[in-house]
């Protein structure tokens, strides 16, 4: 057969992912962190973009007349009408009808800061030790209520300790460089041979500094190891007697639960033991940890959910994470009149596009979140009757088939949302979850509801019947769940439960 060259015409459909397409994609699995971070980037680039300051509590009718609408042909003569906005979405009433394109199948191609008071870099002059500070160690004025004011701050507090009870100025010196050693947990992280040498000082003068430093507050500062940051808080209790400095020399058998040896060496009987290991469990081997907590962010939900008076759950969107952003549709019209070169129609053109793409994706992000969250409540109404022992198994196609979407797109949707419900604030992808064959012909069982049976049963173990894996199995194929045993073992090493051998032993020793 000979080698020819020739020209064919082909017709064939392929999805072409435009720019615009590619932003409602990512839009759509930003959490709302990031989707306020992006709105604010767009708000500085695009002059015709501008933020809805109207008050959400009016009505929708009065926010639509400040709208302008975003088709170039009726905006061009100056009229502006009017566009929804993303809070007109924030209920399930708002929802698209059957015919509507979802997102996945249709797509068309200052924060004032405040007054800049330095009183938080005031206090004790000891703050600038080691940074080119003044060296000093009086106050420079800060009250007491500045103070109070303040969120605890261990270098702070050891310092003022420091400066009360240590009055030789070469000792405050090694105090400080002591206090600049500790690491987060409080623990001296350093050799006290480099600190005399940095300093021009005998070791054992830094020594005895450290001697004093370590009856400091909070009790086990300073510790350069485990045992002694127990030993130091003991001390400090009067609680340090030659029984429990044998139990400190020998932690290793305490946490491989050897009672009987510990038993032997310290020369106690089970209740002084008993009271021995009660008061190791309370001692604290972080001490530095409670200075050092920082409040935790919480969770902003995305979507809202209440039960509605007669019956049934009301969903909607959270109106303060939605981005409320305008097309400045009477501003366009005016520009592009005064556009003086192809090049500026051309910019100002551009911009009411990428402008107008963006509101319109936004609402449609906010409508396939809505719709999403509602059918997974749909899916799992048991659970918020009933609790997490009714979680149905549930996938991300069960949930794309019932709404007609692309698996991907429930799967972008889900990312990083939230939901306020009234059991809790969960994330999307919490209620979707494997499933577990049930015996006979019962329903099977979502995972999550099982890993919970299984720490229910755990947690209501008595000392003399700790649960075997093996037990574990047989109970609960008594209540219908056909379980195998790694399967427990793999879900009860995922909750952090130790074995059962090791938890007689921890229950034997009362931890």
């Amino acid at each position: 057969m000979a080698v020819t060259q020739r020209l064919e015409l082909r017709q064939s459909q392929s999805l072409v992912m435009t720019p615009q397409l590619q932003q409602a994609i990512k839009l759509l699995q930003l959490s709302n962190v990031e989707l306020t971070e992006f709105v604010e980037q767009e708000l500085e680039q695009n002059p015709l973009l501008e933020r809805d300051e109207t008050d959400q509590d009016q009505p929708a009718e009065r926010r639509e007349e400040r709208a302008s609408d975003t088709d170039p042909d009726e905006t061009a003569d100056g009229g502006a009408a009017a566009t929804p906005d993303t809070l007109d979405l924030a209920n399930a009433d708002s929802l698209p009808a059957a015919a509507d394109q979802p997102l996945d199948t249709g797509l068309p191609g200052e924060e004032d800061e405040g007054p800049g008071g330095d009183w938080a870099a005031m206090g004790t002059a000891f703050d600038d030790w080691g940074r080119g500070g003044n060296h000093r160690f009086e106050a420079d004025g800060a009250s007491l209520e500045q103070d109070l004011g303040e969120p605890a701050n261990l270098r702070r507090h050891l310092l003022l300790q420091l400066q009360m009870d240590v009055t030789d100025p070469v000792d405050r010196m090694i105090g400080v460089h002591l206090v600049d050693l500790l690491d987060d947990a409080g623990y001296l992280d350093g050799d006290l041979d480099g600190v005399a040498a940095l300093l021009g000082c005998e070791t054992t003068r830094v020594e005895a500094t450290l001697d004093r430093l370590q009856r400091f507050d909070p009790p086990g500062i300073f510790a350069r190891s485990l045992k002694e940051c127990l030993a130091l808080q003991l001390a400090d209790r009067d609680r340090l007697d030659p029984a429990m400095e044998t139990l400190l020399d020998h932690l290793e058998l305490l946490a491989s639960r050897d009672a009987a040896e510990l038993k032997r060496l310290c020369g106690v009987d089970d209740e002084d033991f008993a009271e021995m290991v009660a008061e190791i469990k309370a001692l604290d081997p972080k001490p530095a940890q409670a200075f050092n907590l920082q409040a935790a962010s919480p969770v902003v939900p995305d979507i809202l959910m209440r039960a509605r008076p007669g019956g049934g759950w009301l969903i909607e969107l959270n109106s303060e994470t939605l981005p409320r952003v305008l097309l400045n549709g009477s501003y366009y019209a005016r520009v592009v009149k005064q556009a003086r070169s192809e090049a500026e129609r051309l910019y100002i053109t551009e911009h009411f596009q990428s402008a107008s793409w963006l509101v319109k994706s936004l609402h449609q992000r906010a409508t396939t979140i809505l719709k999403v969250a509602t059918e997974i409540v749909r899916q799992q109404e048991t659970f918020f009757h009933k609790g997490v022992q009714h979680l149905r198994p549930l996938t991300l196609r069960d949930v794309a088939a019932a709404i007609e979407m692309h698996e991907s797109t429930v799967s972008r949707v889900t990312s990083n949302k939230f939901i306020a419900t009234p059991r809790g604030t969960y994330e999307l992808k919490y209620f979707f979850t494997a499933s577990i064959a049930a015996t006979g012909n019962n329903a099977a069982h979502s995972a999550e509801a099982v890993r919970d049976r299984i720490r229910r049963l755990i947690d209501a173990e008595q000392p003399s019947a700790v649960l075997s894996d093996d037990a574990i199995v047989d109970l609960l194929r008594g209540d219908g769940v056909d379980i195998a045993r790694r399967t427990v073992a793999k879900y009860r090493e995922g909750m952090r439960i130790p074995s059962s051998v090791q938890r007689r032993r921890d229950k034997s020793l009362g931890l």
